[in-house]
């Protein structure tokens, strides 16, 4: 049985500072280690969400749109956009900010799926979530397209099955 609220506010953010051992040769952030704070980052929105263990399910439309410095000061946010019956998908930003010219850039944002599991791993029901602004209710209608073309990808859903993708495509 789903609850009808969560617990606890499914906001989450994280600041980290970029250091040698996190570039490349051209001192840049690397991609990976980018995607590993965003996944910590998601990952404890959605555990606030559901106030259980997650597990990530998939990680999917991750866009690098501007390099990150050698010593830039990344801010990530992460919050849960919808929930299904066992999984979320969560939206994350990173803002990458040059501390001695104060100037900030959106560097990337993605969409995680995360499951909620239980002692044995095995999925259990997530609340529902309950957009305010203008933004997450966005968000919340356009994560079941997201959904199934994720689900499609996946071989988990048949083109012909799907109802939000036909809907944009006819």
């Amino acid at each position: 049985m789903r609850q009808a609220k969560p617990t606890k506010n499914s906001y989450a953010t994280m600041t980290e500072i970029v250091m040698p051992n996190d570039t490349n040769p051209l001192g840049n952030l690397m991609g990976g280690k980018m995607m590993h704070w965003m996944d910590m980052v998601a990952a404890i929105s959605a555990q606030r969400h559901c106030n259980r263990v997650v597990v990530t399910a998939s990680v999917d439309n991750v866009s690098f749109k501007n390099s990150i410095r050698l010593g830039d000061v990344v801010t990530l946010t992460a919050e849960v956009t919808r929930a299904f019956n066992s999984s979320m998908e969560v939206y994350i930003e990173a803002w990458a900010e040059n501390i001695i010219t104060g100037t900030k850039i959106k560097s990337n944002e993605a969409f995680y799926t995360f499951v909620a599991v239980d002692q044995i791993g095995k999925p259990i029901d997530v609340p529902e979530v309950t957009p305010e602004t203008p933004d997450e209710k966005s968000r919340y209608e356009q994560a079941l397209s997201r959904r199934e073309l994720r689900l499609v990808l996946a071989g988990r859903m048949k083109m012909e099955e799907t109802k939000e993708l036909k809907k944009m495509f006819s």
